[in-house]
């Protein structure tokens, strides 16, 4: 995070752990052959998208101002985003899912600042500037669908996930960033495709925040739309593929009614996908997600939600019946034989909180070596602690400067003096405070009196356990960032003498005028010194296109020999039939 980056009134709401993954946008670093590859994929996605794409996606992409011919700055798209309830920030590639969906859920858009390079211009397995500005940001302007993202950000980032899911996705992110990088060897990224298949064919059960992911990948990144028979397309990743967009819609590709069971189909970011999910329509996609929210501990809680927490060996979340939230790494979980759970503990930095509001003087200062606490009814009692009168708590010896010794369900003991209790708004207590106390179970110690104050939660069982802590403002640092950077490509000389080409056919453009000789001098520059190069000869035949037959004929005829040599015909012939139209 730096001094320099601005924020506006959709941006300021986001909590401090999520500033650590926004960057500046390197918009200088962007060279006249990454303008043109920007151009080149937006004339082609918008000549073919108009047909097949979600009639919102044209619509979008005037409303929230994305320009066919320069990559957008982010100033720019937040003027405009603005207006729809929504704004952007940059990131360096690939940010862990938690993170990317916390985004989401406070109207924020993430945008990779890189672009793919003219080598995969088709296709880039590493999130750039083309897939989050042209692919994400267009369909936005779309309010059903808008609030689908906004409320599967919010859902998503309390999925828990499993102890490999940040491995994963550091594989990922590590595989993304070589294969786009040019300078990468073949057995850098051999390397790293093996390490990503292996962790993906041993990962096992898959965690809620894998499941969810899928969702996402099945939906806003690959989705479509409609008739199963004849779908539209409104995922990300396919509108901003001009490869993958034409290829998703033939018979080569399966087509299924999207459902709750894309949960456990998994994806490989690095080809093409052979089967994908047709939605009827947005609130479909709504009803599919609440129907996966239902299954998740965040609505569910009991003994799994903890156990889930536990394995994920991250910091996470459960609120009691009371409505008091324990935020922290979950390490241990007491449990009758019908699995019904009755004590819990954190360690390390713990806080407690109620309504996602931290409780005064429960921060991870005060309980910083951890917290545990009963969960359930006093044993032999119908009524729980939590429904309690004044009188009744009177009646078990629950009241300040009282000794007494609560039998909770499951053998938990607590012997000590009551020092004062925490109540909501309505009256209900929440948290009891002791001294001089001593936690059992059976003839385990849980807690010593010369560890000082025990604060005891009260609820009679679990009926939330999620992601991440209830109060964003508690834990200063909240999730991991990537030690794995995107390269920075390094350009050589020549390399750069051929941007500068790139940067001359621009200016003529931009100017309207069209210089023969300048032209004719940068084409024959090409021929002799820059052979595998095909996007700038076809930038300087659109010039010439209306003009000067002589140099028409000559690089057209250097096109079809570059069509026969290249593996690049078909972007070839493309740009060529555009100019056609």
């Amino acid at each position: 995070m730096t001094n320099e980056l601005i924020f506006n009134s959709v941006t300021k709401n986001l909590p401090k752990h999520l500033h650590k993954y926004i960057v500046k946008q390197p918009y200088e670093s962007y060279t006249y052959q990454n303008q043109a590859v920007w151009r080149y994929v937006m004339r082609m996605n918008i000549d073919f998208l108009s047909k097949v794409a979600h009639k919102s996606y044209l619509k979008g992409l005037k409303k929230t101002g994305i320009s066919v011919e320069s990559i957008p700055k982010m100033e720019g798209m937040n003027r405009i985003l603005k207006d729809i309830g929504w704004a952007a920030v940059a990131v360096d590639g690939f940010i862990p899912p938690n993170a990317f969906m916390e985004f989401q859920a406070y109207k924020v858009l993430v945008i990779a600042s890189d672009i793919r390079t003219l080598e995969h211009i088709e296709y880039t397995p590493a999130p750039d500037i083309i897939h989050e500005a042209a692919g994400h940001a267009p369909i936005i302007a779309n309010p059903e669908y808008a609030e689908y993202l906004r409320r599967f950000g919010e859902i998503g980032s309390k999925a828990i996930s499993s102890a490999k899911d940040f491995e994963i996705y550091e594989a990922v992110r590590k595989l993304s960033i070589l294969k786009e990088d040019p300078n990468s060897t073949e057995n850098e990224i051999k390397a790293a495709q093996q390490k990503v298949e292996d962790l993906q064919n041993n990962i096992g059960e898959l965690s809620e925040m894998a499941q969810i992911r899928n969702l996402h990948w099945w939906t806003v990144e690959y989705g479509l739309i409609g008739d199963i028979q004849s779908p539209k397309i409104y995922g990300a990743g396919l509108l901003s593929s001009i490869g993958e967009s034409k290829w998703c819609l033939t018979d080569k590709v399966k087509k299924i009614p999207y459902n709750i069971s894309a949960a456990n189909q998994n994806f490989d970011i690095t080809k093409a996908q052979p089967q994908l999910f047709v939605t009827p329509n947005f609130a479909h996609l709504s009803y599919v997600l609440e129907e996966f929210a239902n299954k998740m501990a965040l609505r569910t809680g009991g003994l799994n939600g903890v156990q889930k927490l536990i394995q994920s060996k991250n910091l996470g979340t459960i609120e009691l019946s009371t409505g008091i939230q324990i935020s922290g790494v979950f390490t241990n979980v007491i449990a009758e034989e019908n699995q019904k759970p009755v004590y819990f503990q954190t360690t390390g930095p713990t806080a407690l909180a109620a309504r996602n509001k931290e409780l005064i003087g429960h921060g991870t200062n005060y309980h910083a070596e951890g917290f545990g606490s009963p969960i359930g009814k006093l044993k032999g009692m119908n009524l729980a602690i939590e429904n309690m009168y004044p009188k009744d708590l009177e009646a078990y010896g629950i009241y300040e400067g009282k000794k007494t010794t609560l039998l909770f369900e499951g053998d938990i003991q607590i012997s000590g003096e009551v020092i004062t209790g925490i109540r909501d708004l309505q009256g209900k207590i929440v948290l009891i405070s002791f001294k001089n106390c001593t936690v059992t179970h059976g003839e385990t110690i849980l807690f010593k009196p010369e560890w000082g104050t025990y604060d005891m939660a009260v609820g009679k069982e679990i009926i939330s356990a999620y992601a991440g802590p209830a109060c964003v403002n508690s834990f200063e640092d909240v999730g991991k960032i990537s030690n794995e950077k995107t390269h920075k490509i390094k350009y050589t000389k020549k390399e750069k003498e051929l941007h500068q080409l790139y940067g001359k056919v621009r200016e003529l453009r931009e100017s309207k005028k069209v210089n023969i000789q300048l032209l004719t001098e940068i084409f024959h520059k090409i021929k002799a010194e820059f052979t595998n190069d095909w996007l700038l000869v076809l930038e300087i035949y659109e010039l010439i296109y209306n003009t000067n037959e002589i140099l028409k004929a000559e690089v057209f005829s250097y096109l079809n020999q570059l069509k026969k040599e290249s593996k690049y015909s078909n972007l070839i012939t493309n740009g060529i039939q555009l100019l056609k139209k």
